[in-house]
């Protein structure tokens, strides 16, 4: 199995207004190319500045960074909500894992009770014989 490289995901960056503006990254941050998640050209790879800085100009890239403006604070809210859900998922799933390790030993435990008794029984099996 191959390692593979994923793409950046590109996020504008916040001014003193606190307003989402767009900010071309560097050259370097081009290396394995970035992805914009405006959806103009959903999963497209930018690999280089120029190709980017045509694709920040298009009137949906600049409509998402508008209502990313607009919704800032559904944004906020959202990401607490999920931040959340994150918390509760990983006490299920710790709770599910410790589930499944008594589970585990207790079919290890039964195992030996049941290989110990089918021994139990050859042996008798042999004296009676």
């Amino acid at each position: 199995m191959d390692l593979v490289i994923e793409s950046d995901i590109y996020e504008p960056t916040i001014n003193e207004k606190g307003d989402y503006i767009d900010v071309i990254p560097c050259s370097y941050k081009f290396k394995n190319g970035i992805r914009c998640s405006c959806g103009t050209r959903k999963e497209h790879i930018y690999d280089n500045r120029q190709s980017f800085l045509i694709h920040c100009k298009t009137k949906t890239h600049q409509k998402w960074l508008n209502e990313i403006n607009m919704n800032k604070m559904n944004y906020y809210v959202e990401n607490v909500k999920l931040k959340e859900l994150i918390d509760n998922q990983k006490i299920i799933i710790a709770r599910l894992q410790k589930e499944q390790d008594e589970n585990t030993q207790l079919i290890t435990h039964l195992t030996k009770k049941i290989a110990l008794k089918e021994n139990t029984n050859l042996q008798i099996d042999l004296i009676n014989f």
